[in-house]
């Protein structure tokens, strides 16, 4: 009997350890990358405001044989959303919706992913000083909460995520700058 309540309080002990350290993590994760584009911004805002032109750059949504994407009726500006689902991974399902567009601010978009957090995700683009290029800042950002599980993986978001975001980019800057 000593041997079990011994396991219980140090099993309620370390769970209190583990909670009390997680309290120390920010309970917000921001991915953020940014880079120059050798096109105007007009030209820029056009591939990032249509979902369809993201599967040429976008990362998450490349074509794959098995994923499925069904894209709303009008796939670009405020509202426009996809929806992807692969049926090899049952689990592996969701939508991004645009909720903002602006030709001088850029696209900002949620991401429901089943079984995460919901993501808030923005493209930021403006006019280099010279006028012949366009800066871009792509950032996803997350509401983690107080459970620890979600804040390690905030944690970590940065180190999985930001080599996406980067090859991203480098996709995009390839797509507006015609290469």
């Amino acid at each position: 009997m000593r041997i079990i309540k011994l396991f219980f309080i140090s099993a309620f002990v370390f769970g209190a350890l583990i909670f009390g350290l997680s309290l120390l993590f920010p309970s917000t994760a921001v991915v953020e990358r940014a880079g120059t584009i050798e096109a105007p911004v007009d030209s820029v805002f056009a591939v990032i405001n249509n979902l369809r032109t993201w599967e040429r750059w976008n990362p998450w949504l490349a074509p794959d044989a098995a994923q499925q994407v069904q894209y709303a009726p009008n796939p670009a500006g405020k509202d426009a959303w996809y929806t992807w689902s692969n049926p090899q991974y049952p689990g592996s399902l969701g939508k991004t919706t645009i909720i903002e567009s602006n030709p001088q601010k850029g696209v900002y978009y949620r991401l429901d992913y089943k079984g995460m957090k919901t993501t808030i995700g923005g493209l930021e683009i403006r006019g280099t000083e010279d006028r012949k290029g366009t800066a871009i800042r792509w950032y996803l950002k997350t509401e983690l909460g107080l459970t620890p599980w979600w804040k390690l993986r905030g944690f970590m978001a940065d180190r999985i995520m930001g080599p996406q975001i980067e090859q991203g980019l480098t996709k995009l800057k390839q797509t507006c700058e015609g290469h």
